[in-house]
């Protein structure tokens, strides 16, 4: 019986991943030239049969096999010649698309990527899975991953470019972030009001872009986040904290691992945590900025909500507000909350959050480890101003810092984000996922309709 063309095995040479460095990328960018080759005499990913879809999975996990080898044995190699010796930081988005142009076959090139954005997930071929194999070798290595959290702890370009007119009128209203400074408070409150503050791409640059902002200019003191006003029908005229991720931009395939995902965890919520990280000058004097952060909870904090509350200094909740982690009811994982909450709150409430999806109403006495202070809606500005007054004392900035040191070091989160990187991509593309984001679409849709 004769082999199919598309069931041919990959080049037999794949021992040449794991020797000589350049060599071996020779023999990866062979390797997946022959995968891709295979793959485009296949139809599109969501018009093939049951026979087509074997023969791409075969063919899409020997390449990964072959990039895991070639990652093993070359990650430090590879990232050092991307970065010049580590002599430049290259943020996420810029670390994956050079190393598309400098390792052919590693990652998905810009014009691969650029096709897989216009299609629904259901559609894509699923090459952010490369992307998460690629950032889990680099964050799993000490010195790449270290040299990687570094680099996206400084302040973004967009953010050094609105600096001067923030400090100078003291506003900036970014799209989905307003941000206003009154009495050396930072005052970051999200405005998607046609979503109850889901978080999309859009929202993550946003929301990093204000973060730095508060902690670049010299005249803050103190940050703090709220949801703004409504106009949901059923939330009209209440503030809102956040409805987690935005799974309408899930299913249609705007949610991306390496601009949402991995960005919003080492981006603005690494922020709020650790500081800018300024350039070294030479000093023995630490080169960070660092400020402290206040959470405000109206409503609910759900999903990506409640993931952000864990890295605040001082979270308020209004008595009527609750936390929620759905994401394993969803399929996927929420963020770092998996380290973060078992820390704050303890295994057993964590798993019931996490993997049951409890919700933790304010008024709970297990709420006690997640938020701070609870009051009535109209006694919770007055609270919100005497909490941004206590966190003005000198010694706060100093003693913050030691805090989130005992609490969580960079290496912990450096191990945790590496694994992170490749088991959300992997999630991003199951079965399960994209079933569950379709049909909560459908029916949010025709819940629109009848309204």
């Amino acid at each position: 019986m004769s082999t199919h063309p598309l069931q041919a095995g990959l080049p037999a040479d794949l021992e040449g991943l794991q020797g000589d460095f350049a060599q071996a990328r020779t023999v990866l960018a062979r390797a997946v030239a022959h995968t891709r080759a295979r793959l485009t005499e296949l139809p599109a990913p969501d018009s093939r049969s049951a026979q087509h879809r074997r023969v791409a999975a075969e063919a899409i996990d020997a390449a990964r096999s072959a990039r895991a080898a070639f990652l093993d044995a070359h990650t430090d190699a590879v990232y050092d010649e991307l970065t010049g010796g580590r002599t430049r930081h290259l943020r996420l988005a810029q670390l994956v698309e050079a190393a598309a142009a400098a390792f052919p076959g590693l990652v998905p090139t810009t014009g691969q990527m650029e096709t897989e954005r216009t299609r629904t997930q259901a559609a894509k071929e699923g090459l952010e899975i490369d992307q998460g194999l690629f950032l889990n070798r680099v964050l799993g290595s000490p010195s790449a991953g270290s040299h990687l959290l570094h680099a996206m702890l400084a302040p973004t370009p967009r953010a050094l470019d609105l600096l001067p007119e923030f400090a100078r009128t003291g506003t900036a209203d970014l799209g989905s972030v307003r941000l206003e400074r009154t009495d050396g408070v930072a005052r970051l409150t999200m405005c998607r009001d046609d979503c109850l503050n889901a978080e999309d791409n859009r929202q993550v640059d946003d929301m990093e872009t204000a973060v730095d902002l508060a902690l670049l200019d010299p005249a803050v003191e103190v940050g703090l986040l709220r949801g703004g006003e409504m106009t949901h029908p059923r939330y009209r005229g209440k503030r809102v904290f956040s409805a987690g991720i935005n799974l309408k931009s899930l299913h249609s395939g705007g949610i991306s691992l390496v601009d949402f995902l991995m960005r919003r965890e080492l981006g603005y919520i690494h922020k709020i945590l650790r500081g800018l990280r300024g350039e070294a000058d030479g000093s023995w004097r630490p080169c960070t900025t660092e400020k402290p952060w206040v959470a405000v909870v109206d409503t609910f904090a759900i999903g990506g909500g409640a993931q952000l509350l864990l890295v605040f200094d001082r979270v308020l909740a209004a008595s009527d507000a609750y936390l929620s982690l759905p994401a394993a009811k969803e399929g996927i994982i929420p963020g770092a909350s998996n380290f973060r909450l078992t820390r704050v709150a303890g295994v057993r409430l964590s798993r019931q959050v996490i993997l049951d999806g409890r919700r933790v109403w304010a008024t709970e006495p297990e709420a006690g480890p997640l938020i701070d202070e609870v009051h009535d809606s109209e006694d919770l500005d007055r609270a919100v101003e005497r909490s941004l007054e206590r966190l003005r004392g000198p010694a706060v900035v100093a003693n913050r810092r030691m805090v989130n040191l005992a609490s969580e070091s960079m290496d912990e989160f450096r191990c945790y984000m590496a694994e992170f990187a490749l088991q959300q991509a992997l999630r991003l593309y199951s079965s399960d996922v994209i079933d569950k984001v379709g049909r909560f679409t459908v029916a949010k849709e025709m819940a629109s309709a009848q309204r």
